[in-house]
């Protein structure tokens, strides 16, 4: 099989648009794995639309090398080429010196060639310049190929082709011109998720017109040519699995409310003796369950339909009252708390918006607040549903939350903003929210814990 990176010169260059579009079309006659550099939810969810397989997340701050290799072999197997998408430019990562969490990290650690997505609006020899400066940076990342984004017309890809070709000796791959339609397209994809149903024709309109305008500019092979034979993966699964049939149902919040989750989560819980159920808090009762998980999402969007599902509401008030486990991470913090306040002027409403949620920590959300995206890295100590250890993790939301006085924490940060200032992860009886996210395999020995005290709260029932 053969495997490649695309990444870009900044964000906002075009990488997803060409990444989503050469993963689409290639999976028309082969089998396409797909991966996304950083904590990044929405990215995937396209990647895998367009291929039929489960998009992979990696992440140098987050994971380990070797965890990000077992990620890597693991979905790989079956694959005939894996195609990883970049995170912002390809040198931007957690520091100012050195290379954690960048694109140009995991490049180097699967010893993948790098195809550089670049915006050439008003430039031509000077886009050979600054791949020559992207090459010089660290020459143990090897950028093999060029893709042109925003290119004028015939004689500003000439020009520009001509320059690089020469000075930097790699090939362009294809030049794309400014497409109105593609960037309307991409605009209203925006920042939701795609997820299966009939209300997503629309999405899957909008991500056929971005391949098939892609693919007018940027041939597939011309991809596969640059792309690098890696070895084959082997039989191995990501993580042990466990003999005999799993002994804890998790109930997992799954709807359009509730649906930021990485890929490997249900094999973490698999291989930890643990089976799934998913449900919805909009349109649902609450499963019968021995823990619950709610991950991120966009509570907000759907307040009112959350505020209306009583019975889910109250249903799992009266497990955590149980001290059945529950977990909950940004989206799901917020459904945890008494309510949400939503400012008049948020999405057009004309007044404030006050919204019922489940209860469980006391205090309300409240939206918009401070834009907060950053890593965060923490210590974690019992009494937790997830237990004690050093964690790692992302942030990333709009909202506040305001816990009532005497809120217990269970996170404390050493990088990162909590819900508190350097406080995360509050605490009531079984049921912990939290606005950092952390990968499965990265944490995976919390998740065990969780399905542990899930196995142990059932078991004192």
């Amino acid at each position: 099989m053969k495997g490649v990176l695309i990444s870009g010169d900044r964000s906002g260059c075009g990488k997803t648009s060409v990444t989503l579009a050469l993963s689409a079309l290639l999976a028309r006659d082969r089998v396409v794995q797909t991966f996304k550099v950083g904590m990044d939810y929405i990215d995937p969810s396209y990647l895998t639309a367009v291929t039929g397989r489960p998009c992979r997340n990696l992440d140098a701050f987050v994971l380990s090398p070797e965890e990000n290799r077992e990620i890597f072999r693991a979905a790989n197997r079956g694959a005939g080429i894996a195609i990883v998408e970049g995170v912002r430019g390809l040198y931007e990562g957690a520091e100012a010196i050195g290379d954690a969490g960048s694109t140009a990290e995991i490049a180097k650690l699967l010893d993948l060639p790098v195809v550089l997505v670049v915006n050439a609006r008003s430039v031509t020899r000077s886009a050979a310049a600054l791949i020559r400066g992207f090459q010089a940076f660290d020459p143990a990342v090897r950028i093999a190929g060029v893709i042109l984004n925003n290119v004028s017309g015939p004689s500003h890809r000439e020009k520009a082709t001509r320059a690089i070709e020469h000075f930097c000796r790699v090939p362009v791959l294809g030049a794309v011109p400014p497409l109105e339609e593609m960037q309307l397209a991409m605009r209203h994809l925006g920042l939701v998720p795609y997820r299966e149903g009939s209300e997503m024709a629309g999405f899957r309109e909008r991500v056929g017109l971005v391949t098939r305008l892609i693919g007018e500019y940027v041939p597939p092979r011309e991809l596969l040519a640059v792309a690098r034979e890696l070895p084959e993966p082997g039989d191995a699964p990501l993580l042990p699995e466990r003999d005999g049939s799993p002994d804890v149902q998790i109930g997992l919040a799954h709807d359009e409310a509730f649906n930021f989750y990485y890929a490997d989560l249900e094999e973490v819980l698999a291989s930890a003796g643990a089976g799934v159920v998913r449900f919805s808090p909009c349109h649902d009762r609450l499963p019968d369950a021995d823990g619950y998980i709610l991950g991120g999402g966009y509570p907000e969007i759907h307040a009112a339909r959350l505020e209306e599902n009583g019975a889910c509401r109250e249903g799992l008030r009266e497990a955590a009252r149980n001290g059945v486990p529950v977990y909950g991470e940004c989206g799901g913090l917020i459904y945890l708390t008494d309510r949400i306040r939503l400012a008049a002027g948020w999405r057009g409403a004309p007044e404030e918006g006050v919204f019922d949620l489940a209860g469980i920590l006391p205090g309300e959300a409240r939206m918009p607040a401070r834009r907060v995206v950053t890593y965060v890295q923490g210590e974690a100590f019992d009494p937790s549903p997830m237990g004690a250890g050093s964690f790692k993790g992302h942030s990333f939301h709009y909202s506040g939350v305001e816990l009532e006085p005497g809120t217990r924490y269970a996170y404390t940060l050493v990088r990162g903003v909590g819900i508190d200032g350097m406080r995360d992860g509050a605490v009531a009886g079984n049921t912990l929210g939290t606005y950092c996210h952390v990968h499965p395999v990265g944490s995976r020995r919390m998740f065990g814990t969780f399905v542990e005290r899930c196995r142990a709260a059932r078991n004192r029932a």
